[in-house]
């Protein structure tokens, strides 16, 4: 396949490029895009030295998949373009997770959402909610998840109880903790699931971890 990277140059995308060698994915063809300020330089992937192009200016036909890691503003000014352009773009930003017509996809979850990709765009969820989906999931299936309550209301004094802005009304949420409510609704399809977040911030390298008190309507072991 010909495959673009749309932000390449900065650390997911760095990342995307990595495993791509890593994994002998089928890549004919890299493209790597990036802002004006690195277009024309350099990148070696596998062997070979790959240039820089501006993802502003850039054409993007003949591609056959185009993984976003360029952020939210970039994703949705940039992926209608490449995607009306033959591209199926794969989108590591915010910007497309809550759109109707967008799939949102964890795919040992909901992979068949990707039978209809009407904007030839699929989204991938948030870094915590994709943590807990493959977990929720089957106990779902099998019990039947009515709530993803933790606490009452997010704590404090532990760790930073800060992750992300906060959101423009009186719910005292984060965007971190709306994303987890919303964005697990649509991948599990429980339009009404009860979630209340608590999303905090914890010095290390790299990672995250969860801790999960689910109810459920139907006994479980």
């Amino acid at each position: 396949m010909d495959v673009g990277i749309v932000g390449a140059t900065g650390q997911v995308g760095g990342v995307m490029r990595t495993l791509l060698a890593e994994r002998d994915f089928p890549v004919d063809t890299l493209r790597l895009f990036a802002s004006a300020r690195t277009a024309g330089t350099t990148v070696e992937w596998n062997g070979r030295d790959i240039t820089i192009e501006d993802a502003a200016t850039a054409a993007y036909s003949g591609l056959d998949v185009a993984l976003f890691s360029a952020g939210a503003t970039a994703s949705r000014a940039v992926a209608p373009v490449v995607a009306s352009q033959g591209a199926t773009v794969i989108d590591n930003s915010s910007a497309w997770r809550m759109d109707p017509d967008v799939p949102l996809v964890v795919p040992e979850v909901n992979a068949d959402a990707l039978r209809s990709v009407p904007k030839g765009i699929v989204a991938n969820p948030n870094c915590t909610t994709m943590v807990a989906m493959p977990v929720l999931d089957p106990l779902h299936r099998e019990a039947g998840l009515e709530a993803g309550d933790n606490f009452s209301a997010p704590i404090a004094f532990n760790v930073l109880a800060h992750a992300g802005d906060w959101v423009d009304d009186d719910s005292g949420e984060t965007a971190e903790e709306r994303k987890l409510r919303d964005e697990s609704r649509k991948i599990l399809g429980i339009p009404d699931l009860a979630v209340a977040g608590t999303c905090v911030r914890v010095p290390l390298y790299t990672g995250h971890s969860l801790s999960l008190n689910a109810r459920f309507a139907r006994p479980i072991s």
